[in-house]
């Protein structure tokens, strides 16, 4: 699919998704320390609808693998500008910022194998916990003065960790969105997960909260994948969205053509779930 047809799909599909005003930037970052549950596929899915139907988005990619990156068509090989500079050696995040060639929109800060180096370095550094607050903030600040749309969402995704890039995401951030896997030991971890948390609220950012939980591989055919559901949603009535995201080949395929689901094919299963997921974060307006 060439990239005029994959946003004329995307476009087509998301504009379902009702274009309501956001009374602020709403600051989500994505974590779970959990690997292999969805994390970034769910960022980077999430981010591609929203941005599809409308809205203003960035991704901020802190994981060192930088898979977000990847997904959004971003070039992040090592030695170019990405968020390692701006957390390590204080450049504005707008120098490192780089557009979604598949998606209007949509704004990338990559991630490169510099930042597996930064939870070291991190260390030394002076407010090494407020950082990545700190250039958001000052981005922020750079688009009111450009005449720039103020942005609508910030998607932080994080690493499968619960290291010092995670805790610079939860102090940038205002809310935690959650991807859980419908899988045995879906809450393994996650009362960790939720003591960090506490944590930051505690002594680094009051306004912190788990807003979002979103259950991924849903395979409807096992009792296991509706008793975890059962089990997540009785725990957190609030959090749980009512959408679930199935298996899907069609979303574990699109990261290899450096895509979203949404671009490679917007009518999946997959893609559909996800564009029902953005629906209702975009209809939270407030938290």
């Amino acid at each position: 699919m060439n990239q005029h047809s994959a946003k004329r799909t995307a476009e087509t599909v998301t504009a379902t998704i009702p274009h309501l005003t956001q009374p602020q930037t709403r600051y989500l970052t994505v974590s779970n320390q959990k690997g292999g549950v969805g994390k970034t596929t769910t960022t980077v899915n999430l981010a591609a609808a929203l941005a599809a139907a409308g809205y203003q988005v960035l991704v901020i990619d802190i994981d060192p693998q930088g898979n977000a990156s990847t997904a959004l068509g971003i070039d992040h090989h090592a030695g170019i500008d990405s968020v390692y500079d701006v957390l390590i050696n204080d450049l504005p995040l707008e120098s490192v910022i780089l557009p979604c060639p598949d998606i209007d929109n949509l704004l990338v800060a990559p991630a490169t194998i510099d930042l597996a180096g930064a939870e070291v370095e991190l260390v030394a550094l002076v407010a090494r916990e407020q950082r990545m607050n700190r250039a958001v903030a000052a981005y922020e600040k750079y688009r009111a003065e450009e005449g720039l749309p103020r942005l609508d969402f910030v998607f932080i995704d994080c690493p499968p960790s619960l290291g010092l890039l995670t805790v610079n995401a939860f102090v940038a951030a205002r809310e935690v969105l959650i991807p859980i896997q419908c899988e045995y030991y879906a809450l393994e971890g996650l009362s960790q997960l939720l003591n960090n948390i506490q944590m930051i609220q505690k002594h680094l950012n009051s306004e912190l909260v788990v807003s979002t939980i979103l259950l991924t591989m849903y395979d409807g055919r096992t009792n296991l994948a509706a008793q975890v559901a059962e089990e997540v949603r009785e725990h957190f009535p609030e959090q749980v969205l009512h959408s679930v995201i199935p298996r899907s080949v069609r979303v574990s395929e699109a990261p290899s053509y450096q895509q979203s689901v949404i671009t490679y094919d917007a009518s999946s299963t997959g893609a559909l779930a996800y564009l029902a997921a953005a629906e209702e974060i975009a209809a939270k307006t407030s938290v």
